[in-house]
C-alpha cells in the first residue's frame, strides 16, 4: 500500500490531481484507513493507464467511463479493445504532426547554418526545392508535405 504522498511523487503528479481522480471516481476500489487513502497495485496500475490516456489527449470524462468499462468485467472488452484503437489513430497522427514539424526545425537548422557559412541566402534559394543535398531536401519535403499527400 502506498500513501498519496508516495504516489505523488512516484508519478510526478500534484496530490491535488490524485484527490480529484478519486473524486472523479477513477479509484472506485480504494480503501481507506481512517480517511486516509491507500494505493494498492491496482490503483497503481490504474494511474498508469489514467496518465498514459490522459497523454493521449483523452479527456477525464471518457477515462472515468473506460474505467466504469472495467469494474463491468468481460462484457466491456470489445468497447475497451475500440477505445484504444481509436487512441492509437490519435497519437499516430500527433506523432506524424510532430515528425513534420521536427523535419522543418531540421531544414532550418541546416539552413541558417548554410546561410551563416555564406553570409548571405541567395545560394539557398537557388537550391531550394530540387537542388538542395538528399538529406536535406527529405527533411524539406517531409515538412513542406500536406496531409493528403501523406495518406
Amino acid at each position: 500500500m502506498n500513501t498519496i504522498g508516495q504516489i505523488s511523487e512516484m508519478f510526478d503528479i500534484p496530490i491535488s490531481t490524485l484527490r480529484y481522480y478519486d473524486k472523479e471516481g477513477l479509484f472506485p476500489d480504494m480503501q481507506r484507513i481512517s480517511g486516509i487513502r491507500n494505493f494498492s497495485d491496482k490503483e497503481v496500475e490504474a494511474l498508469r493507464v489514467i496518465e498514459c490516456l490522459k497523454k493521449s489527449g483523452m479527456e477525464i470524462k471518457a477515462i472515468k467511463t473506460f474505467m466504469e468499462w472495467c469494474a463491468m468485467g468481460s462484457e466491456t472488452y470489445s468497447q475497451r479493445k475500440e477505445l484504444f484503437i481509436n487512441q492509437e489513430k490519435v497519437v499516430t497522427a500527433e506523432i506524424e504532426r510532430l515528425e513534420k514539424t521536427l523535419a522543418m526545425i531540421k531544414f532550418k537548422h541546416w539552413y541558417y547554418e548554410q546561410a551563416i557559412k555564406d553570409g548571405n541566402e541567395d545560394r539557398l534559394m537557388e537550391m531550394i526545392p530540387n537542388h538542395l543535398p538528399e538529406d536535406v531536401k527529405a527533411m524539406y519535403d517531409t515538412s513542406h508535405s500536406s496531409q493528403i499527400e501523406r495518406l
